[in-house]
Parts: C-alpha cells; sequence; structure tokens
C-alpha cells in the first residue's frame, strides 16, 4: 500500500513577534512557514490552529504554558532540499534545528518531522509562465 503524497514539515510554535524575522530567515534556506491558521490547505484554520497549538502546550505539562497565545507554523522544505523520490537529506534537518535553536525562548519545537498534505506557492500572476 502507498502513502498518499505528502509534505513534510516540522511543527513549530512561534511568538508572534519572531515570526517575521524567522519567515525571512527561512526564505533565505529555502525553507517554507506556513501558519496554520493561513495554509492553503485548511478549510478552517483558525480553529486548526487553535487545536494544534492547544496539543502542542499540554503535551509538555507546563514546560510550554508561555507559548500558549503563540503562532503554530508549519515548516516545509524547498525544492533545493529534494532529490527526486530520495528521503530528505539529513542536512536540510539540520539546517532546520539549528536555526531554529538560534530563536531560543521565541520558537518552542521538538525535532521531529510530520507530514501534510501537499501545499503549492501561489503563482505570479505579474510573470507569465
Amino acid at each position: 500500500m502507498r502513502r498518499v503524497p505528502h509534505e513534510n514539515v516540522a511543527t513549530v510554535l512561534v511568538a508572534p513577534e519572531a515570526l517575521p524575522d524567522l519567515e525571512l530567515e527561512l526564505m533565505s534556506l529555502d525553507l517554507r512557514a506556513w501558519p496554520v491558521r493561513t495554509a492553503p490547505i485548511c478549510e478552517d484554520g483558525a480553529r486548526q490552529a487553535f487545536q494544534l497549538r492547544r496539543r502542542l502546550v499540554e503535551s509538555r505539562r507546563g514546560a510550554w504554558d508561555d507559548a500558549a497565545t503563540w503562532v503554530p507554523v508549519w515548516i516545509a522544505f524547498g525544492a533545493t532540499w529534494s532529490n527526486g523520490t530520495d528521503p530528505l537529506p539529513w542536512a536540510a534537518h539540520d539546517t532546520l534545528w539549528k536555526l531554529l535553536a538560534t530563536y531560543d525562548g521565541r520558537v518552542r519545537f521538538a525535532k521531529r518531522l510530520g507530514g501534510v498534505p501537499r501545499m503549492s506557492l501561489p503563482r505570479d500572476v505579474s510573470h507569465p509562465a
């Protein structure tokens, strides 16, 4: 049985004031930040973000209580990290974890990836294909 095509993502909680800087740094490394609330795969993003944030905070039994109002974000890997059907290289994981560690106190994460349905970048309509 084949697994449904998916996108590997890290699920993180980000302090709202840190999100713009984190997004810029991620883009420079061909990593994409998708706030769950506005992710194109979410029909009810606000509800999904609330549920995900609650599950993440409660699973840490008090250690992440300061993140109870933070933004749940999926971080996906851009095309430069993929090599056809090969698994995501460890360098991609390492790059992401090292960057997130520099946001100590403003990002909460566990070193693991999950899978979500594929998300596509909006097409720039100002440039013909």
